[in-house]
């Protein structure tokens, strides 16, 4: 699935095409993503005009002129297409178009259809099933060691499982959580109540820099992963221990481990991370 890093560059790469302009065409070709999408979807967006594009955890939001907000959730495979001037003719799997006054056509194309979009009034949106109970978002002024402290207190599930809770940190996924405890040396399969205090004033930075890296390398490319402009993110070149099982550790050399926490597979260096 992309994570915040994917989801932001994305998000960048749709501002120029869409925010300020009116789409003037909107097509749908099927009724439903993960969900359904909701009534009169296509007829509701056309003739909007995009007022602000921005990312919460991993939903793209667009402020529409109507007061509404166009949310979107990529899902585990969906991505953004942009193409100057019309769009080739849709293959089976591209389910939203979106033409606008720009001259730019943006495409939705879900292989699997775990994605989402919903249609919701901006004066709601905090309200939402899927934002409401959202944690801080990683790089936000509003994420800090206290806040994770005190999120982190008395929790006895691994700090691993903590950190991707949406409702401690907003927007958090199995790859930059393995790579921001590996560089600030906690085990994945510590306890998160004992990272509390100085261990969380530590890992804060770790993560603001490790997710601030992958997105000035344009995000990373696992499976389906591609970018509104069609190029190919590449921090994946710079994982230190994600996807290395049996590799040498960059720092001591030991080989990188591989262990399943909650069905999700973590990467980490035993001798590095305690």
């Amino acid at each position: 699935m992309p994570e915040l890093p994917e989801v932001e560059t994305v998000c960048r790469g749709l501002e120029g095409p869409l925010v300020g302009h009116r789409l003037t065409r909107v097509s749908q070709r099927r009724d439903n993503l993960r969900w359904p999408l909701p009534d009169n979807f296509a007829q509701r967006l056309q003739g909007r005009t995009v007022q602000r594009l921005y990312r919460r955890a991993k939903f793209i939001l667009a402020d529409l002129d109507d007061g509404w907000v166009w949310m979107t959730h990529l899902g585990m495979s969906g991505r953004m297409y942009i193409h100057s001037g019309l769009a080739p003719d849709p293959g089976k799997h591209d389910h939203v178009l979106l033409e606008t006054d720009g001259g730019h056509t943006v495409v939705y194309q879900d292989h699997r259809r775990f994605g989402m979009m919903d249609l919701v009034p901006g004066d709601e949106l905090h309200k939402h099933r899927l934002l409401r109970d959202l944690g801080p978002e990683p790089l936000g002024n509003e994420f800090n060691g206290v806040v994770l402290s005190q999120a982190l207190r008395g929790r006895r599930t691994p700090i691993k499982s903590a950190l991707l809770d949406q409702k401690i940190v907003a927007g958090l996924g199995n790859i930059y959580v393995c790579e921001a405890l590996f560089h600030t040396g906690i085990s994945p399969r510590r306890l998160a109540a004992s990272v509390a205090g100085r261990r969380a004033e530590r890992l804060v930075p770790a993560i603001r820099d490790v997710l601030s890296k992958a997105i000035a390398k344009g995000g990373s490319t696992l499976r389906d992963y591609v970018q509104a402009s069609g190029e190919l993110g590449y921090f994946q070149h710079e994982f230190a221990v994600y996807g290395r099982e049996g590799e040498a550790c960059g720092q001591c050399g030991q080989a990188i481990k591989r262990l399943v926490q909650a069905g999700r597979s973590t990467f980490f260096c035993s001798r590095c991370q305690r």
